[in-house]
């Protein structure tokens, strides 16, 4: 998957969140029929020997987007090591940061990430092919998740090289005094205008969705979805086999 196609998708990708440094875990959910994962190091308590665990057990069929753990530039060359996708990179509210950090996730002469010996670049013997073709591949998704964002968002989607903004709606809701009220008109109105500057230049849009439900209510439109988290849905599904087996 290439930010060519990724912009091509004509449905939705469907994801999950890892939060965990279980192996077995994102061996089994690449399994699953899904078509991305969301690894979170920025609010899971990853480091980064564990992202590059998960990223390997989910194998390559499947795309793996890590979302750092704060949009600096040494994150996401470190990340990028890892050999997964590309990177999700939290509050970015301005096209300048969103420029900088572009700059950080490709190889010069494009950018300024490092060339060494990491997973990424076949542990030293990487060529200059790979390093070109990692630039053309690895996918740069900002997530707009502050009303700052919002103001800003036709100056960021025109950053070259952007793959995709993803929406932070918790995030986002909060920065308006609004948290957790995904249906406040202000929150609607806020979310729309990230879709329509999208839409407005091809751009994909990625939201998550704590669950079934609003996973179809905000899929129409959505390139990248990310439905609930590995252990919402493990919790879940035992908490159901539970409740089912027990006496009235």
């Amino acid at each position: 998957m290439t930010p060519t196609n990724l912009r091509a998708a004509t449905d939705p990708l469907i994801g999950t969140l890892v939060t965990t440094a279980s192996e077995e875990h994102a061996e089994a959910l690449a399994g699953c029929g899904l078509d991305w994962l969301f690894i979170d190091a920025e609010h899971g308590p990853l480091d980064i020997g564990d992202i590059q665990r998960v990223v390997r057990a989910a194998g390559n069929d499947i795309l793996t987007l890590v979302r750092v753990p704060e949009a600096s530039g040494t994150w996401i060359e470190r990340v990028l090591g890892t050999g997964c996708s590309g990177v999700i990179i939290p509050k970015v509210n301005a096209a300048a940061e969103a420029r900088d950090l572009v700059e950080a996730a490709k190889y010069p002469p494009v950018g300024t990430r490092g060339v060494g010996p990491m997973r990424a670049q076949g542990y030293g013997n990487g060529t200059a092919a790979d390093l070109a073709a990692a630039n053309a591949n690895v996918l740069v998704v900002v997530q707009a998740e502050h009303i700052d964002a919002v103001h800003a968002i036709d100056e960021i989607v025109a950053v070259d090289g952007v793959s995709a903004v993803f929406i932070g709606p918790y995030d986002l809701s909060a920065s308006m005094g609004l948290p957790g009220e995904f249906t406040h008109p202000d929150v609607v109105a806020a979310i729309a205008r990230i879709r329509d500057a999208c839409t407005a230049v091809g751009m994909p849009v990625g939201i998550f969705a704590g669950n079934l439900d609003r996973a179809r209510e905000v899929s129409e439109g959505t390139t990248l979805l990310a439905v609930g988290t590995d252990l919402s849905w493990l919790t879940g599904a035992v908490r159901a086999m539970a409740a089912a087996l027990r006496p009235e």
